[in-house]
């Protein structure tokens, strides 16, 4: 799989509607979930297992989409597969009165990884420059006196990216996936959780009142890609309409991040292979 073609590491017009939302590469629904995508998972958990055994490097991945586009399929099917120990996955709603309390990146912190784990955020800091810019919240958030509001959202991309870069500095990768999905497919997807009885608990009705701001969203959302796409934080786009492919493409996106981390086992010191090679014999002995 060509992965480049999904990704945007540097500002650029992005528009959305020219993106193919189903796509496949010739690739079907049983061949990528039956045989494929378990096999790249395998892969990737080998990667992970060897991430958490060195623990010095940590890797966050965004999750970023509409309402049924897929982001918790993809934690289901990909990452639940992965080392529990070194995963860890956090989702952000609307803010608290607490949370609005502190500086917008503050509640994001519970959900970083420590070195040697791979931290999930199911939405995240990027709701600050989306649901407000939607919704027009920006006046219930406290911001000082001096803040220009017309220039809130460019400020922000900037501490994002600045944000970013930090991590990435300090030794965690970010990989950030937008999941790119049509009108018509989010239609009937909110309606196969409406009408099946054991899919009701996804539904809610909010879902459905959110689509009167399609067209919002889909504005903001190239907004966003174009003004944070960097090289050393990239943006891949999904066809999320597709979501056997959008799956494999995520997993083969960890597994190159992390074959460019590249983790090692730990090596033991001769002192220890010393002291490990006699309690090897000695439990030997035991069993004869």
């Amino acid at each position: 799989m060509n992965i480049e073609k999904y990704r945007h590491a540097k500002k650029q017009d992005i528009h959305l509607p020219e993106y193919d939302t189903n796509q496949n590469d010739g690739k079907s629904e049983k061949e990528l979930k039956e045989k494929t995508i378990p096999e790249r998972v395998s892969k990737l958990k080998e990667l992970h297992w060897k991430l958490f055994a060195e623990g010095k490097k940590g890797i966050v991945v965004v999750l970023q989409a509409m309402d049924a586009a897929g982001k918790d399929e993809a934690i289901s099917y990909i990452f639940s597969n992965l080392n529990a120990q070194g995963l860890k996955t956090t989702s952000f709603q609307k803010p608290t009165d607490e949370e609005l309390n502190h500086d917008y990146l503050w509640r994001i912190r519970e959900g970083l990884p420590e070195r040697g784990q791979i931290g999930i955020l199911n939405r995240s800091y990027y709701e600050d420059v989306i649901a407000p810019r939607v919704h027009d919240l920006l006046d219930g958030e406290t911001l000082p006196d001096e803040t220009d509001k017309d220039l809130v959202w460019s400020m922000r991309y900037r501490q994002i990216n600045d944000f970013e870069r930090y991590m990435t500095e300090n030794g965690f990768a970010v990989i950030k996936f937008f999941f790119n999905m049509s009108k018509e497919e989010q239609r009937k997807r909110l309606l196969e959780r409406m009408k099946n009885p054991k899919k009701n608990w996804e539904f809610s009705f909010q879902d459905v009142e959110e689509r009167k701001y399609w067209e919002s969203y889909q504005d903001i959302f190239e907004d966003m890609l174009e003004n944070t796409s960097t090289e050393y934080a990239p943006w891949y786009i999904l066809p999320a309409d597709s979501e056997w492919y959008s799956r494999y493409i995520i997993t083969e996106v960890m597994i190159e991040c992390l074959e460019n981390l590249d983790p090692k086992f730990p090596e033991i010191s001769q002192e220890n292979q010393e002291k490990l090679d006699h309690y090897i014999e000695k439990l030997e002995k035991e069993g004869e």
